[in-house]
């Protein structure tokens, strides 16, 4: 597949917030009133399926919407709340819900590290994990869940978190993508809560599976998903290369390395960028392209000789 380097996002969004939406046969979108530079205009919670159900992501602890959400699913037969991954924004309100409705609170397994932390270093995304919850129904790669016109396929898509999955419908053209693939912007991949090495592998991965529109957990449907997830694949790459590249001149402070990599980033999202860097950084010093030296808070970097 032939791409540009350079992803085409899209922020045309403007979805009613709170409002059940039919977007696709089997397919309700209801909007979370959590609006913000990280999460668009707000987290996608799904009502799939159509006499039986299951709700994907439904988001933030918010009163609204966890009267928006009961209110679309009257009349159905819920069969269980199902998350892409344990970031707060998409699973606060999941334990609350699934015990309203009674059914199994169903994700890959607990939140944790895309790796081991070294010794006094520190996760600044921590806050941000859903640490403690716990899946009463696991699901693996290749987890089928029955909804009787609708079959749910589990991939599983490391990378923007350890636990985080992707859910085809069998036979159908939608994937929903959670934060792994979005329209709006990248993916935030924060070291060591997240990967670029599974991430990378996760692109490969859902660039290959058997679907063509992805739905995502923040912004609008993606009707050529499979383009789409090999641009930001090679928007990665093109990246790395950026900083190997930014090298050649000689080492360079982190802080330094954003002003020249992130130059025009406005400063709301500068911590994310910085965050995508260390990420970058990690990758390519695990693949001793670059050489590390100093204290995770102040570190230095240089080309491999």
């Amino acid at each position: 597949m032939q791409t540009q380097t350079a992803p085409t996002y899209n922020t045309d969004f403007t979805p009613p917030i709170g409002v059940p939406e039919i977007i696709a046969p089997g397919i309700m979108r209801v909007v979370a009133p959590n609006a913000g530079p990280y999460t668009f205009q707000g987290t996608n919670s799904y009502i799939v399926g159509f006499d039986e159900v299951v709700v994907i992501d439904p988001g933030p602890e918010d009163d609204d919407h966890f009267a928006a959400l009961l209110s679309a699913i009257v009349g159905k037969k819920c069969k269980g709340v199902l998350l892409t991954h344990t970031h707060r924004d998409h699973s606060a309100l999941a334990p609350r819900l699934a015990k309203a409705l009674e059914v199994p609170l169903m994700f890959e397994g607990p939140h944790r590290p895309s790796r081991q932390l070294k010794m006094l270093e520190r996760d600044p995304l921590k806050p941000s994990g859903h640490y403690g919850l716990k899946p009463e129904y696991v699901v693996r790669d290749g987890s089928k869940i029955d909804l009787g016109e609708i079959g749910l396929i589990v991939h599983t898509t490391p990378g923007h978190c350890a636990n985080h999955i992707a859910i085809g419908i069998e036979g159908r053209k939608e994937l929903f993508t959670g934060d792994h693939v979005m329209g709006w912007s990248s993916s935030l991949i924060a070291d060591p809560d997240g990967s670029l090495e599974d991430y990378f592998a996760s692109l490969e991965k859902v660039i290959h599976l058997p679907h063509t529109c992805f739905l995502p957990a923040h912004g609008g449907p993606i009707k050529n998903g499979p383009e789409f997830a090999s641009q930001l694949l090679c928007h990665r790459q093109a990246r790395n290369k950026q900083i190997i590249a930014a090298l050649g001149s000689g080492p360079k402070w982190t802080l330094s390395l954003l002003k020249e990599i992130y130059p025009d980033i406005p400063i709301k999202v500068k911590p994310a960028a910085l965050l995508t860097l260390n990420a970058h950084l990690q990758y390519l010093a695990a693949h001793s392209e670059i050489e590390a030296s100093g204290l995770f808070w102040a570190k230095r970097y240089s080309a491999k000789m």
